[in-house]
C-alpha cells in the first residue's frame, strides 16, 4: 500500500503481493471518490445508474493513485459466466468473467459488490490473471478453469503461484436458496439447524479450487474484510438492495 493518506482511501494491497515490486495488485475501497449516494463516493461502475462523469473521475483517481494509465487497463462486461480472455492488448470486451495475459503495461480489472474477485500471479512465467467468481462462476469451477488455460497457455505451475482471494460477502450474510445450495459441497456451506436456511462461503470454494490445482497454502491470502460486515468501506449489492457502486480488483506487471 502507498503511504499517502490518499492512496490508503482509495484501495488496500493485498499483503501476499506486496514483495513483488513489479507487480501492480490492489482491490478498491469505497472511498476516496466523488459520486454522491447511494454511490458514495468512489463507484469505479461503469454499468451503474451513476452520473458516468462521476465514474470517469473516480476512475481515473484510482488509476492514478496506483501509478497507471486508464487506457492500460483491460477489463469486461461480466455475465456471471465461466468464458476466459486472454488479453493480448487493453480494452473493454463483453462476456468475459475471468481474464489473463503475460504481457507488462496490461492491467487487468474485475468488478464486484459481493461476488469475489480472485487475483492470480505466476512469478516464473510472468503471468497474471483476475477472476470474478459470483455462485454461478463458483460452481461452474471458473478459478480452476482459469489456472487450466494459464497451465496451458503459459506453462504455469501450482508452486510458482501466488493468489489472493478477495473481498466479497460473508458466510453469515450470504443466504440462499435450497437449488443454489444444493450446488456446493458440505465444506461451503452452513445449514442453520434452527431455521433450515442455508448459507455459502464463497471464499473458501474458491480457495479450494486453488488449492485443487497444486497452489500451497503459504501462497494464498485470503481478505479478512465483508462487503456487509464491513459496507463502511465496501459496496455490497445485497446489504444495499441493490442501489450502490462498484469496486475493481486489478492485477498487472509494470514494464521493465
Amino acid at each position: 500500500m502507498q503511504s499517502s493518506e490518499k492512496a490508503k482511501e482509495l484501495y488496500r494491497r493485498p499483503t501476499l503481493f506486496s514483495s513483488f515490486d513489479e507487480l501492480v495488485a490492489a482491490e478498491s475501497t469505497r472511498h476516496g471518490g466523488v459520486s454522491p449516494e447511494p454511490y458514495a463516493s468512489l463507484n469505479l461502475g461503469l454499468n451503474t445508474p451513476d452520473d458516468p462523469e462521476n465514474v470517469t473521475e473516480n476512475r481515473r483517481r484510482f488509476f492514478a493513485t496506483l501509478g497507471i494509465s486508464a487506457d492500460r487497463v483491460a477489463s469486461s462486461h461480466q455475465i456471471h459466466g465461466v468464458a476466459i480472455l486472454r488479453a493480448t492488448e487493453p480494452g473493454r470486451f463483453d462476456g468475459y468473467d475471468a481474464l489473463l495475459t503475460n504481457q507488462p503495461d496490461i492491467y487487468l480489472a474485475v468488478s464486484t459488490a459481493d461476488c469475489v474477485p480472485i487475483l492470480v500471479y505466476d512469478r516464473r512465467h510472468q503471468a497474471v490473471a483476475a477472476i470474478h467468481a459470483g455462485w454461478r462462476g463458483t460452481v461452474g469451477g471458473i478459478v480452476s478453469l482459469t489456472l487450466q488455460a494459464m497451465q496451458a497457455q503459459f506453462d504455469t505451475h501450482p508452486g510458482d503461484c501466488y493468489a489472493y482471494v478477495g473481498t466479497c460477502i460473508d458466510e453469515t450474510s450470504y443466504e440462499v436458496g435450497p437449488e443454489v445450495a444444493e450446488q456446493f459441497g458440505p465444506n461451503h456451506k452452513r445449514i442453520d439447524s434452527f431455521s433450515g436456511k442455508a448459507f455459502i462461503n464463497l471464499k473458501s470454494a474458491n480457495t479450494r479450487q486453488l488449492t485443487d490445482f497444486g497452489i500451497p497454502a503459504a501462497h494464498i491470502g485470503i481478505s479478512t474484510f465483508s462487503t456487509v460486515l464491513d459496507n463502511k468501506d465496501y459496496f455490497s449489492h445485497r446489504h444495499e438492495n441493490g442501489q450502490t457502486g462498484r469496486m475493481l480488483a486489478i492485477i498487472g506487471i509494470q514494464p521493465r
